[in-house]
């Protein structure tokens, strides 16, 4: 699990920062989904060797310019790649409009299944791989956070107990390995608790939209690996911050330490910060939570198994 900025800057691109987007890789394979897709989007995504056709979801945190003005041209572009099968965007209420009106007035039309999901606070998904939840944070419009959450992975197998109780090296390993208990061809019954360790713990990756500090917030990135949170002001900027429906970077700090996050990775800077400024209110913020770092354009960030 892996993810990529391809844009971290609030409201409008500068010269060195494209507007908000993110990628999550699943898989060695390079299949992605994408958080937000603020425009230019697709332009940042030829810059990455993640190509359109490994997208099958995308998430928009709300309906903001610099958030999903990137979309319809993105969703079009698709079209252009081999291979493209369905995909899925969800959104808050409003996105379903918002897409089908670009398309419908500019007369485009897709060669892939677009289904688009109108998202409401609780689980989203729930598959054999993951489960996305949904929490509504606080900002000038609806805007969501998107916790997204790995199933559980079976325990090591005990090589010693294999050997002791005669279990072949074959399918019989891999049954024992997915939890289904096997029996011998002397009848003897081997079961899975027995030569398995304890389940490995799911990663869980926290995508929150524009925000000030609030409890969904927390509640969202409780013990996450990884919790990508904006940092649009500076310290001292609170009351600015909160006209705005924003945060500081100590406040992205503070939600963290609250949350009991393993890592803060912080992103969405305003225009008006270069990356020494970012760089010191970063450092500033580890006296509140010490794994704070600041996202940069096209920086890859790997979310490491527990061991």
């Amino acid at each position: 699990m892996r993810i990529i900025f391809l844009g971290t800057s609030a409201g409008r691109p500068t010269k060195a920062r494209n507007v908000t987007s993110v990628a999550l890789l699943l898989d060695k394979r390079n299949r992605f989904w994408l958080f937000d897709a603020g425009e230019g989007t697709q332009h940042r995504l030829l810059g990455s060797k993640l190509k359109l056709n490994k997208l099958d979801r995308i998430f928009i945190t709300h309906l903001h310019g610099d958030h999903l003005y990137g979309l319809p041209g993105l969703l079009a572009s698709r079209s252009y790649f081999e291979g493209a099968g369905p995909l899925k965007l969800y959104g808050p209420p409003g996105i379903r409009e918002y897409v089908e009106s670009a398309f419908r007035l500019s007369e485009a039309h897709l060669d892939y299944e677009l289904e688009t999901i109108e998202a409401e606070p609780g689980m989203l998904i729930e598959d054999d791989q993951y489960t996305v939840e949904v929490r509504e944070l606080e900002h000038r419009i609806r805007c969501f956070g998107y916790r997204v959450t790995e199933r559980p992975s079976p325990g090591r197998l005990d090589l010693a107990a294999l050997e002791r109780l005669g279990v072949p090296f074959g399918p019989l390993l891999g049954k024992l390995k997915r939890g289904e208990d096997v029996l011998l061809d002397n009848g003897m019954l081997v079961r899975s608790s027995d030569v398995t360790g304890a389940p490995i713990k799911g990663r869980a990756v926290a995508f929150l939209g524009d925000t000030t500090p609030c409890d969904d917030a927390v509640v969202l990135g409780k013990e996450a690996d990884l919790l990508v949170h904006e940092a649009t002001f500076a310290p001292g900027m609170e009351e600015k911050a909160l006209a705005y429906g924003h945060s500081t970077f100590r406040q992205a700090a503070e939600i963290a330490a609250q949350a009991g996050a393993k890592r803060l990775v912080v992103t969405h800077f305003s225009s008006r910060f270069d990356d020494e400024e970012v760089e010191r209110m970063v450092d500033g913020a580890k006296i509140i939570f010490p794994n704070i770092e600041a996202a940069r354009e096209y920086a890859e960030i790997e979310v490491a198994k527990p061991k």
